[in-house]
């Protein structure tokens, strides 16, 4: 029996699809009997860029776009065997970064 703690990253672009994984990677360490700390929402990083709308013309007129990640932790404290397998096999949405640390 594997002793120690799992700790799962999530990252998206979209909130809704993010906690849609967490939901997943939730159900499936509960329903193996595992004990579970999260998801604990991280900052979100918020990456902004500006743009001038046309060249040559008018540098005061510009545009701003911003691109949101949403960050998710989940830690898996007591993992049996069977919360590994689980984990590994599981069909996450498409999106969403994961990383598992043991």
């Amino acid at each position: 029996m594997p002793k120690g703690r799992i700790r799962i990253k999530l990252k998206s672009f979209d909130y809704r699809v993010i906690d849609e994984a967490a939901a997943k990677i939730l159900e499936s360490a509960l329903s193996t009997g595992a004990k579970v700390v999260g998801p604990v929402p991280l900052p979100t990083d918020r990456k902004l860029i500006v743009v001038t709308t046309s060249p040559h013309v008018d540098k005061n007129a510009r545009e701003h776009f911003q691109m949101l990640t949403h960050k998710r932790l989940i830690d898996i404290v007591d993992p049996t065997e069977k919360t590994i397998d689980t984990i590994s096999h599981l069909e996450l949405p498409a999106g969403v970064d994961i990383e598992v640390k043991m």
